[in-house]
C-alpha cells in the first residue's frame, strides 16, 4: 500500500496524466491548482514537497515550470494502482523476468541462522537450501516490482541471540519457469534491511535450483506470484 498522502499522491497523478512519467511537462502552479481545487500556494507548495521527496525533477522558468517523475515517483504510483487491481480486478497475480546472477554470499549465513529456519520450517513448510538464487529484473520487471507488496506473503518475524537483534523478512510464494521447467514451492524473500536494489530479487527453495534446474549466471528466469485475498 502507498504510503503518500492522498493530497501529494493528487498532485502526483495529475502531472502523471500530463505526460510526466515520459519526460518533462510544462506545469502552471494556477492550472495544477484548478484541478486540485486548491490555492496557488497549496499546489506550489505540493510540487515543492513531491520534489524534496524525490518523487519529481522540477526546473522553474519564467512562466512556470517543467517536471518530470522520477523512479520513485512512478514506484508510489505503481504501488497505488496495485491498490486498486485488488479492490476491483479478479486476481490476475504478477509476473516477473530476470537474469541469474551471483550474489554477495551473504544468504547462505542468514537463511542457516536457527531463529530464521525455525519460522521456514513452520510458515513455510520447509527447509531452505543454505543459499539464495539472486535475479536481475529486466526493464518490464522494475517497473512492475512495487506491485510485489500487494502479492500473497508470509511474516518471518525478528529474533534475538545474545545481545544481537535480527532483522525481520517477508517471503512471497512463487513458481519458478526456466526452460519450459516448472518448480515450486520456492520462494521471494525480501529482508527489512537489505543491501539490494529494486532491481533485483532473491529467491529461496528446498534445494539448490541452480544444480536442479541446470542455471547458469546470464540465463532467464520467471516467477509468478499470486496477489494477497484480503
Amino acid at each position: 500500500m502507498s504510503t503518500l498522502g492522498h493530497d501529494k499522491l493528487q498532485a502526483l497523478k495529475i502531472v502523471a496524466l500530463d505526460g510526466a512519467l515520459n519526460g518533462s511537462v510544462k506545469v502552471s502552479c494556477a492550472s495544477l491548482a484548478d484541478r486540485l481545487d486548491a490555492s496557488n500556494q497549496t499546489a506550489s507548495r505540493r510540487l515543492q514537497e513531491l520534489e524534496s521527496g524525490g518523487l519529481l525533477d522540477r526546473e522553474i522558468v519564467a512562466d512556470g515550470q517543467w517536471v518530470s517523475i522520477t523512479e520513485a515517483g512512478e514506484g508510489a504510483l505503481r504501488s497505488e494502482y496495485a491498490d486498486y487491481r485488488q479492490l476491483f480486478e479478479e486476481s490476475a497475480g504478477l509476473s516477473l523476468s530476470g537474469t541469474i546472477t551471483t550474489g554477495m554470499g551473504e544468504g547462505k549465513h542468514y537463511i542457516s541462522l536457527s531463529g530464521y529456519e525455525r519460522q521456514f520450517e513452520s510458515k513455510l513448510g520447509y527447509t531452505p537450501f543454505p543459499g539464495t538464487l539472486n535475479l536481475d529484473l529486466d526493464e518490464s520487471s522494475v517497473r512492475s516490482r512495487p506491485e510485489l507488496s500487494a502479492q500473497a506473503s508470509v511474516p518471518i518475524d525478528s529474533w534475538e541471540d545474545g545481545d544481537r537483534t535480527f532483522g525481520a523478512a517477508t517471503c512471497y510464494p512463487a513458481r519458478l519457469e526456466a526452460d519450459a521447467e516448472v518448480y515450486e514451492p520456492t520462494h521471494v524473500i525480501v529482508p527489512d534491511r537489505t543491501h539490494h536494489d529494486e532491481d533485483s530479487l532473491e529467491l529461496i527453495a528446498p534445494e539448490k535450483l541452480r544444480d536442479t534446474l541446470a542455471l547458469d549466471d546470464g540465463d532467464t528466469v520467471s516467477i509468478h506470484l499470486s496477489e494477497a485475498t484480503e
